[in-house]
């Protein structure tokens, strides 16, 4: 399914906008119905996806070697609601996401880099990959619900 970077960025791109409409969505429940638990629930699910999303810009980012820049707009725009869509447009258009995984060295230089050789190695083991990005990302999710929401329990 995601056999190229294009393609899991989109996916996670839209993702992340669809998940800002169920935090807004719940937002709006709470204020006109008195229902927090939406909130919760969008917020829970919205936090998830926040976190798969950065995960996912940093993996692409380190494979399409993108400078500093492109890969701070890329993050950044999943704090700002529905960015995500046009960043990735931006980023499709302006070729960034063009080409394939990096599973083989190549003549460029760069490619034997110790992050680069651990890079290829790990998108070699794909289902690894994604295990260990999938416990890092729960894990992450899991301390941030123990320290609790933005703002402090209201």
């Amino acid at each position: 399914m995601f056999r190229i970077p294009k393609s899991l960025f989109r996916t996670l791109a839209v993702a992340e906008a669809i998940s800002w409409t169920l935090l807004i969505g719940g937002i709006i429940l709470r204020a006109t119905q008195g229902w927090a638990i939406a909130v919760t629930i969008g917020g829970g699910i919205h936090g998830f996806v926040f976190l798969a999303y950065a995960a996912t810009a940093i993996l692409v980012a380190k494979n399409q070697r993108w400078s500093a820049g492109p890969t701070a707009v890329a993050l950044v725009s999943a704090v700002v609601p529905y960015a995500t869509i046009p960043v990735e447009m931006w980023l499709a258009r302006t070729g960034r996401l063009d080409g394939a995984w990096r599973l083989e060295p190549t003549t460029d230089p760069r490619d034997a880099t110790w992050h680069d050789r651990l890079l290829r190695w790990a998108l070699n083991h794909a289902w690894l990959l994604g295990t260990v990005l999938a416990v890092g990302v729960v894990g992450l999710y899991v301390a941030l619900l123990v320290i609790g929401p933005p703002g402090g329990r209201g």
